[in-house]
């Protein structure tokens, strides 16, 4: 089901994945977000420029919620735990996230 951006409608998967990554932009971000009743704070950026840099310049590497748990630790100076990461994705971050990144959706399997 297409998603209207700025009045321009954006292909995405049944899962509401991106068919194209290049169609991405902030406010596609954002536009995603609203419609799951997410509001991007400051610790969401942080979470969606560190995958979309770990994709773009790393093969195509999709960090999973442990991976993301220790990077986020590292940029904001302290512990983070699974809930703190859940509160911020619902709909499990790394998927959740991965989404408003705008890459494709992720096939392995495991939270972990």
């Amino acid at each position: 089901m297409p998603i209207e951006v700025d009045g321009k409608f954006i292909a995405t998967t049944a899962s509401a994945f991106l068919e194209d990554p290049d169609e991405w932009s902030k406010t596609v971000a954002e536009t995603m977000a609203a419609a799951e009743g997410l509001e991007l704070t400051a610790q969401h950026w942080d979470v969606i420029d560190y995958l979309r840099k770990e994709y773009f310049e790393n093969n195509g590497h999709q960090p999973n919620n442990r991976t993301l748990l220790k990077e986020m630790g590292g940029l904001w100076g302290h512990k983070v735990n699974n809930k703190e990461l859940f509160d911020l994705f619902p709909g499990n971050p790394s998927k959740q996230a991965g989404r408003l990144s705008g890459l494709p959706e992720s096939m392995r399997k495991g939270g972990y």
